[in-house]
């Protein structure tokens, strides 16, 4: 979308801020918002910051417990973390209630339309500026002073108004497409998980001969295949050592944790690793990874997996992962990894590791996780197949990313053109409000 820019320009003189329309005005927070401090009895709507690990910039109802220990806000006000993870979220309040939690309530003046504001400070400049100013080590956070002296426009409160209507239009357009791409991501990846579960069920012969498997929720399997514990093709299974952490550096091997292990593939995700200098002695040697091992999510996660490559550098595991090494007399290390994240694999441990209260897995667990077995060649004829279909699937996975990151920064761009004058959206929408 192209669109005009102002007549007129004046500096503002702040350097993120650059040129704004010369009839704008440029304002203090301070002199836009009023900083609401004091504490309330207030019983209706309670929300809170506390034990929160991340927030979407919703709040999260509590009980009376915070009676009392929180600022009192109104609808329209507006709620700024001020603490990180919720540093520069700005949620603009439909309801009554009482803030607790780390985060500046701020009610607007009348020269001061909310939504605009929100958008103002949701502006991608305008967050890295308070996200330079934080202090404390531990727990950067974000003063009132300085946010309170930091530089707003300020158009008439009409204009705010319409550009507010043209963002909420076209954001919402935006959203809606990044939302058909979130759906078109989900079901590729069902698309996915049914190919696997498919091949490592029936085959891919569609006219191969069928028997019962005996399992009522497996079904039938191809005549020449078998069904048997993994234990069967072991001769190796531990899981790594307590203590590690302790051994943590910047340089050493890799140290495998959960992760690293995904339910969608059965590489090893390494774009983040933590690598340790391994201790000497029996436990550094019993926990290293060797090319062909398969590693498993024992304690969350339940169902990742991933098969150690022959290139894979020096790695050791980690006490949440178990290590399983075959004997390869009736299984191929992808092969079991393919079962493991098929339809086969996710019955099973979802039966034995959510079972009433038990949330892991025992290293007998894993030795019990049922294989669907068909000859050597032909595991490594399915394998090859399902490398090349779930290929072409993780590749229009990752386009449906890259499009969802595309759109994220076209919406950021245009909010931020917007609410700092270089877009001029006016006629857009001033003739329908004007109507309205």
């Amino acid at each position: 979308m192209s669109l005009p820019a102002y007549p007129a320009y004046k500096d503002s003189d702040v350097a993120w801020l650059g040129e704004v329309p010369e009839h704008w005005e440029l304002k203090r927070l301070k002199h836009c918002f009023r900083l609401l401090t004091e504490k309330t009895n207030r019983r209706e709507n309670p929300v809170a910051l506390e034990n929160v690990e991340s927030w979407s910039g919703r709040f999260i109802k509590t009980e009376t417990t915070y009676e009392g220990d929180g600022v009192a806000f109104e609808r329209g006000d507006m709620l700024f973390g001020k603490l990180r993870p919720y540093l520069a979220k700005a949620y603009l309040t439909e309801n009554d209630g009482e803030a607790i939690g780390d985060f500046h309530v701020l009610r607007p003046k009348e020269v001061t339309y909310s939504r605009f504001s929100q958008y103002q400070i949701l502006n991608r400049e305008f967050i890295d500026v308070v996200d330079g100013s934080t202090f404390g080590a531990k727990m950067p956070r974000v003063s009132w002073n300085f946010l309170g002296n930091m530089i707003l426009t300020v158009p008439s409160f009409f204009e705010q108004q319409t550009i507010t209507n043209f963002l909420d239009r076209e954001t919402a357009k935006i959203d809606e497409l990044i939302a058909e791409q979130q759906r078109l991501i989900e079901l590729l990846k069902e698309k996915r998980q049914a190919v696997i579960s498919h091949a490592v069920t029936k085959g891919l012969n569609p006219d191969a001969p069928m028997k019962d498997s005996g399992i009522e929720w497996l079904g039938e399997v191809p005549e020449h295949w078998e069904v048997m514990p993994l234990k069967r093709d072991l001769v190796f299974l531990t899981s790594g050592s307590r203590g590690w952490a302790d051994h943590y550096s910047d340089d050493g091997a890799i140290f495998i944790r959960i992760s690293n292990l995904t339910r969608d593939s059965i590489k090893l995700e390494l774009s983040d690793i933590q690598r340790v200098a391994v201790p000497i002695g029996t436990e550094g040697e019993r926990t290293r990874v060797r090319p062909g091992d398969i590693m498993f999510s024992i304690t969350a996660y339940l169902g990742s997996v991933a098969v150690a490559h022959e290139k894979l550098e020096a790695a050791y595991v980690s006490q949440h992962v178990a290590l399983a090494r075959l004997g390869h007399r009736y299984l191929l290390p992808e092969w079991v990894g393919y079962v493991s994240l098929s339809i086969v694999g996710k019955t099973y441990l979802e039966t034995q590791g959510y079972g009433g209260t038990k949330i892991q897995l025992s290293l007998d667990d894993v030795a019990n996780l049922l294989m669907t077995v068909p000859s050597i060649n032909e595991q490594s004829a399915i394998t090859a197949f399902l490398d090349r279909e779930t290929t072409k699937i993780d590749e229009l996975i990752n386009e449906a990313k890259k499009a969802i990151e595309l759109l994220k920064e076209r919406r950021t761009a245009l909010i931020s053109a917007a609410v700092t004058g270089k877009i001029d959206v006016r006629g857009l929408v001033a003739d329908k409000l004007a109507v309205e």
